[in-house]
């Protein structure tokens, strides 16, 4: 069992992540187990879960003309516009339905802003907007955190960069984790972890 100050953070294991979903990843589904494995040797364990509004500017949906994976300019920055995903209250919303979802302590509820995205389990993508978890970490006395999830170079990556900036010892597990890899994503991200000073496992 890991010390109390250690947390698991398991970033969007949905349904609309894994193969058959709206914005899959290869191998998402992949994650289950070895998540559920880990569970046990944690304390405090917290899941994140993409939650949109179906008007999110995000989705490309909502711009005439756009095509998903694009790349468009919003106020706080580059935003890829994404397939619909993840809509609030939809079958691709739920957690995975093999994801051990009740030993959560705490379940962080992201996107759900119309106007903004939020890749990171602790900020919006304005990088200064809260989303709540730094407070309830701190509460709990959490130091460290192991983080594991979908997708690896999109929001495990900008949780686990963010939670470094905070000051959090952070550990990303590969082996619990995998990616998208739009035009070269997945080795950036990993060089912008290991940068931020996160240690890649597995």
């Amino acid at each position: 069992m890991r010390p109390a100050t250690d947390a698991l953070l398991v970033i969007d294991v949905q349904t609309d992540f894994c193969p058959g979903g709206a914005l899959a990843v290869a191998e998402g589904d992949a994650v289950v187990a070895p998540i559920n494995a880990m569970m046990a040797d944690f304390a405090t364990v917290v899941l994140t879960q993409d939650w949109h509004p179906a008007d999110h500017a995000s989705f490309a949906a909502n711009h005439p003309g756009a095509h998903p994976f694009t790349v468009t300019e919003m106020p706080y920055g580059p935003q890829v516009l994404w397939p619909v995903h993840c809509v609030q209250g939809s079958a691709g919303a739920e957690f995975h339905p093999a994801l051990a979802a009740a030993r959560a302590d705490l379940v962080v509820r992201k996107g759900a802003n119309p106007a903004i995205d939020s890749y990171s389990a602790f900020f919006e993508n304005d990088r200064v907007t809260p989303t709540g978890l730094q407070a309830e970490l701190q509460a709990r006395g959490i130091s460290a955190l192991t983080i594991v999830g979908l997708a690896t170079d999109y929001c495990v990556a900008y949780s686990a960069i963010d939670a470094a900036r905070l000051g959090y010892a952070v550990t990303v597990r590969l082996d619990a984790s995998r990616g998208i890899d739009l035009d070269g994503s997945l080795a950036a991200a990993l060089d912008e972890m290991r940068a931020a000073g996160v240690v890649l496992e597995g």
